[in-house]
């Protein structure tokens, strides 16, 4: 087991900057011996005195800079944020997963704020992880049919592109399924983002990738054509008609929606 000095060397060499407290039983400990837990336990305690690491919550710490060591808690969460969010998704998913909804839309409009939920959309994993008033929240998405539900996880996932924020690179949504996956408020933990939608209709009217909403429907967010063809009929009606024949393709689930009055 390294002496502590040693373990110090070593956390200042990590670039990722943020690191959980299985990553510090590694480094100390790489045979996982369970007779040491409680002398790593008692060197997690002095590196947390000696300000060489900082408790973010429970089981998670940042390696600070200087400067840090002025910030508090909040204010490290909202500095590291990204790599936070990075680094939850390395260790759950590694690659295998999208960022959705209202996040999603925003980073199509160059918006990279901290956001207060932040969806990963995935294969298997349904998991809340808070930070204060902050959400990271991993989410399956399935559809019903005849009874059965559906993971359109491999569906999906198709209909993502790549984004860099401040050096790492996230998958989120394509623009067209971000538009849609936004304007779906079936369920209570969404919202609806009225001038983000507005927005982004006006300034990508002309762009959209018309086949891929023609893809989508086939699966999900009927509602959501619904919504988006009132919401394009006064900024391009080339816009409207398109959802208005995807609805119509769909007719079977339109009444349906109607009927409930959705």
């Amino acid at each position: 087991m390294l002496v502590f000095n040693k373990i110090v060397q070593k956390l200042w060499t990590k670039w990722w900057k943020i690191i959980f407290k299985s990553d510090i039983f590694e480094l100390i400990d790489p045979e996982k011996k369970k007779e040491n837990n409680n002398k790593i336990n008692k060197i997690i305690y002095k590196l947390k005195a000696s300000n060489i690491i900082i408790t973010l919550k429970a089981g998670v710490y940042i390696i600070p800079k200087q400067e840090d060591l002025e910030l508090n808690k909040l204010d490290l969460i909202e500095k590291y944020y990204f790599k936070l969010l990075k680094k939850y998704i390395t260790y759950y998913l590694w690659n295998d997963y999208y960022i959705s909804w209202i996040k999603s839309l925003e980073i199509h409009n160059k918006n990279y704020s901290v956001s207060d939920k932040i969806y990963i959309i995935n294969r298997n994993l349904n998991k809340k992880i808070f930070f204060w008033n902050y959400q990271i929240i991993f989410k399956t998405i399935s559809w019903k049919l005849n009874n059965k539900k559906i993971n359109l996880f491999n569906k999906f996932k198709i209909y993502t592109v790549k984004k860099n924020i401040e050096w790492y690179e996230f998958k989120i949504s394509c623009l067209e399924l971000s538009l849609l996956e936004s304007t779906l408020i079936s369920d209570s933990e969404f919202w609806f983002d009225l001038w983000l939608i507005n927005k982004t209709i006006k300034k990508y009217h002309k762009f959209f990738n018309k086949e891929k909403f023609y893809d989508i429907w086939r699966y999900k967010y009927i509602m959501s054509f619904n919504r988006l063809k009132e919401l394009s009929k006064p900024i391009d009606l080339n816009l409207y008609n398109l959802f208005l024949d995807i609805i119509k393709k769909n007719w079977w689930l339109f009444i349906w929606e109607w009927l409930r009055q959705i």
